[in-house]
């Protein structure tokens, strides 16, 4: 069933200080400007649209999404051009075109003349964090279907399939999502990555606020490139699946290994490779990975989000074991 959003709002002051990361509250309340090239969207290439970090309300699509060579996300209009107001910004000893969210009031970026001519010649320069990003396959689900036919229209999502008939999800940790998704995303058949928290009974976890969630990465794969098997191969390879609540320097339930499988198929083959495993007596130790059905998934803050990409030089401990510890 679609969820419904009856009305775009700003919450309370106090409220955006707790929701949002101090990037965003920056960024979105008091207009300032995030890194170039060191941003959540400023290469995303999926489809689906962005909305307020602040309200919800829907700002702009990824079917107007340009590369700009400006290391911000860019786009040549809004999605919906009433929810994008402007307003004279004469900072820094020049008048520039700053726009904002109409019923957030969010700092969003600027708009230029510089855009592509053959699309009306501008270009709205946007900080990644003032949006938050709903892919297409996802829009039903969190309120926004209307603007599915745009992408079924253009063949973002085939319309002869729903997304789900070919696209498979599970939810894996195995120690700090940051080094595991660096390497999940990459591999071929993978089609979208987020962190968050699964596992444990805590709602709307955080970072600040998991107590018995796993550091979990959701991975969204194409079954027919990327068989699942064939997935858990590369996941029991980036981390050590025979320490207990522990990878590298972190210690905690939080980094334990574990497979939150979202079908009954996932769970037979999760069981037997792990059977398998243990036999080729490969890693010197008993496997300790928890393979359970998966439950609720909070979605980590943006900033936690493809975060090895936004800080090369970030903390991992992950890296990909060679294939004989598979007992091949």
């Amino acid at each position: 069933m679609e969820k419904k959003h009856k009305e775009y709002r700003r919450p309370p002051d106090a409220e955006l200080r707790k929701k949002l990361t101090p990037e965003q509250y920056a960024v979105a309340c008091n207009a300032d400007t995030e890194p170039a090239f060191q941003n959540a969207f400023w290469n995303n290439h999926a489809a689906g649209i962005y909305v307020d970090i602040v309200s919800g309300e829907p700002l702009f699509s990824s079917l107007d999404k340009f590369d700009s060579g400006s290391g911000w996300p860019s786009f040549t209009k809004p999605l919906i051009s009433d929810n994008v107001k402007e307003k004279s910004d004469r900072q820094f000893g020049m008048t520039r075109t700053e726009v904002r969210s109409a019923h957030g009031d969010s700092h969003l970026g600027h708009v230029f003349p510089d855009g592509p001519k053959d699309k009306g010649g501008l270009r709205f320069c946007i900080n990644s964090a003032s949006l938050r990003f709903i892919p297409a396959e996802k829009l039903a689900a969190e309120g926004y279907g209307e603007f599915l036919p745009l992408f079924v229209k253009a063949a973002s999502i085939p319309q002869a399939r729903k997304p789900k008939e070919s696209t498979e999800t599970i939810d894996l940790a195995g120690g700090c999502f940051w080094g595991m998704q660096h390497i999940l995303r990459k591999i071929p058949g993978v089609l979208h990555t987020e962190v968050g928290y699964a596992g444990g009974k805590v709602e709307h976890a955080t970072y600040k606020n998991h107590e018995g969630h796993a550091e979990a990465i959701r991975v969204v794969f194409d079954p027919k490139k990327l068989t699942f098997e064939q997935l858990l191969r590369w996941y029991f390879r980036m981390h050590d699946p025979t320490t207990m609540d522990r990878q590298g320097n972190d210690t905690g339930a939080s980094y334990r290994s574990a497979i939150f499988y979202h079908a009954e198929a996932q769970r037979k083959t999760a069981e037997a490779m792990k059977e398998r495993l243990n036999k080729k007596g490969k890693w010197g130790a008993p496997l300790v990975t928890e393979i359970t059905k998966a439950g609720p998934f909070w979605k980590a803050e943006e900033d936690h989000q493809d975060y090895l990409v936004k800080y090369p030089k970030g903390y991992t401990c992950h890296f990909l074991r060679p294939e004989s510890v598979l007992g091949d």
